[in-house]
Parts: C-alpha cells; structure tokens; sequence
C-alpha cells in the first residue's frame, strides 16, 4: 500500500546526500577500489575515532561480528554465554553456532538486559556475556564490566541498534572486548544493502578478527595461518558510509527532536507507555535507533495506523524463547514475554517532515478517543 508516513523513507535519504554517495561509488569503480582498499581503511579509522576505541574493522554483517567476537574469543562446546531473548535472533544464532549454550535472562522496563538477573545466570560454565543495547539505549555497561570482572567472563556488546548511544562515559561498542555494529539500511548508520564492523581496544582480537574476516588469510605473507569466512565490508559500501559518517550526529541530534516531539504530543494518552524522553534520561543519551511504545491494544492499533497510513514494525511479536524450532522453550521470562506483546514501533528517521511526525500523533490521539 502507498503509506503517508513510510517507517523509513530511503528515497528522501539518498536525495539528501545523492551527489556525495554517487561520488563515492564513481571513484570506486573508476579506481577498481572493490575490496580491501584505501576507502575501507579511511572508514574504519573514521569509526574507530567515533566510537573511541583503537580499532575497527568492516565486516559482511552485524550477525557476523557477534559470530566472529565469540569465535575469536575462543567460546565454544561446553561453554555457557549469557543474553536475553528480546533480541533479532542473530545475537543467539551466534551463540549456537559456536557451538556455545545461549542462556536467557529477562530485560528491565526499559528493554534492556536486567542487570538484577545477571549474577545469578553465571555458573562454573558461564564464559561470557552479550548486552544487547536495544533500540539506541545502552545496557548500563558499568554494572555488566563489573559483573564480568568478578567471574573473569568475555563481554561482547550486541551494539547493532546504538551506535552513537552512551551511559555516562560510556560509549556503546567501547567497553566490551568487542562491539558488534549492523549496518543494516534501517539502522542509524545503514549501507545500501547489508554491512557490519567489530570494534576494540584489544590487539590480539583485531588480529584474529583481520583472519576471521578473510578466510584466515594473512595476505601480506600470502600464509593460510587457520579456517576463516568470507565476511567482508566491500569499499563501495564503506565508501557510502564514510560519508554518511560524518552526518551522523546531526542525524541523531534529529532524531532526538523527533523523540522529544512524540513525547510532548502522546505523554498525556492514557493507555500509551512511552520510551524515556531525550531529556529525561539522566545518564543515559539514547539514539533513538527505534521509537518504541507500548499498548495493551497493541494489535488493534498497529491495525488502525496501517489503515491510516502509517507504517510501524512489531519486534517481536512471538519472543525469540516461544520458536519450538530453537529449543529454548524452557526459559521463563515474564517482562520479555508481555513486551513482545504490547511493542510497537512508531516512524523514526531524520528526514521526516514536521508534518509527518504531527500526523503520526494525530492517528493515535484519535485511536484513543
């Protein structure tokens, strides 16, 4: 259907920054710069120095960062690794597919891992931990380090939906041993088709993680030093988004006015639960990756939106521990189970139009009338 206010307007993305990203792509292909090349290096240094961290390297996937963060980390058969189950089932592919046991803790209101959970989930198999920072809001990072710390565990940050996002001085994707960014085209940061990076201070891990990424090629000494992936950031995709790079904290200062508008426009409709407002997060400065609200109506009014124009996205309706298919079914998890069943996600992106944010509060303030 021909929606007024599109989730994400690609479109309207692109024409804003068009000329740039034409000019990237021209040099690219002109040079024959396709893999591993200068504008693959530029960007990784680019969100290195954004992030704060020594280093960061572009991958094929966010999903591939967490796979690889694990691998490299020497988790696997036998080893037990703590997350959560409200989450894109990648961050626990990850965990199976290193042959790794996923346990699941429940989140807090907020979505976020709960931190009062997460000791008593560590046993003598616990070997690491992954805080999803979900929806442009930090996991508080101090308290997992801390954690961490007192069971020697890994800790790697599914930082997917915030970069861009912190917790006092904490930076997402800086305080693990990895960060694990998508590039996905909805997210804050997005390429034009499918993309991730890894970050870290870690010397040992950038190393593993160059040969992981590359068939365990070490192509300097043309030596084959272990098994690896093909898993790639190709230079088209990191020529994009070192442009796009360098528009990111205006992006997010605007989505940050946009959160701040939904908040004043729906804070006084009964029956709404809304996000934390941009000003009252205390020591939290979410992204706003995501705009998420919550209604016990939550289906009767994604329906209503839709018919309206509005296009929203539910994540996720069926929580990752309800799939038979992914043998989880024994967890019990009380706050992800009624969250999957009352979120809603609401239009969020930087070139929305004042009168598509008004638009979006109008339908609701009607649904609830």
């Amino acid at each position: 259907m021909a929606y007024k206010v599109r989730f994400v307007n690609y479109p309207e993305h692109y024409k804003r920054i068009w000329s740039e990203v034409r000019g990237a792509i021209d040099e690219c292909l002109s040079k024959g710069d396709l893999i591993a090349r200068k504008q693959l290096d530029d960007f990784e240094a680019d969100l290195a120095k954004f992030v704060g961290v020594k280093y960061a390297l572009g991958l094929n996937s966010g999903t591939d960062a967490l796979l690889l963060s694990l691998k490299a980390a020497g988790i696997g058969k036998g080893d037990e690794v703590v997350t959560v189950s409200h989450t894109f089932v990648a961050t626990i592919m990850s965990i199976v597919f290193n042959f790794a046991t996923p346990k699941l803790i429940d989140v807090a209101d907020d979505m976020e891992m709960d931190i009062s959970k997460l000791d008593a989930a560590i046993t003598k198999k616990t070997r690491a931990i992954i805080p999803v920072h979900l929806n442009g809001r930090m996991t508080d990072m101090r308290a997992v380090n801390k954690i961490a710390k007192e069971h020697d565990l890994v800790v790697v940050e599914d930082a997917a939906q915030a970069l861009g996002a912190r917790i006092g001085k904490c930076k997402s994707g800086g305080t693990g041993l990895t960060g694990c960014f998508s590039f996905y085209p909805a997210k804050i940061l997005g390429c034009a088709g499918d993309g991730g990076a890894l970050t870290t201070n870690d010397d040992e891990m950038m190393r593993n993680i160059k040969l992981l990424r590359d068939h365990g090629f070490k192509r300097d000494t043309n030596e084959l030093l272990m098994y690896g992936f093909n898993s790639r950031l190709d230079n088209i995709q990191a020529a994009m988004l070192g442009i796009k790079l360098r528009y990111l904290p205006d992006w997010i200062t605007r989505r940050r006015q946009i959160a701040a508008k939904y908040e004043k426009g729906l804070r006084k409709i009964s029956g709404l639960k809304l996000p934390p407002g941009p000003d009252a997060s205390g020591d939290y400065f979410d992204v706003y990756q995501n705009y998420v609200i919550r209604s016990e109506k939550r289906d009767k009014l994604n329906a209503f939106l839709k018919e309206k124009g509005v296009e929203t996205i539910l994540s996720w309706p069926k929580p990752n521990h309800h799939h038979p298919a992914l043998g989880l079914t024994k967890f019990k998890l009380p706050v992800t189970e009624k969250i999957s069943r009352t979120v809603i996600s609401l239009p969020m992106y930087p070139e929305m139009f004042e009168e598509e944010i008004g638009y979006v509060i109008d339908v609701l303030k009607e649904f609830h009338e």
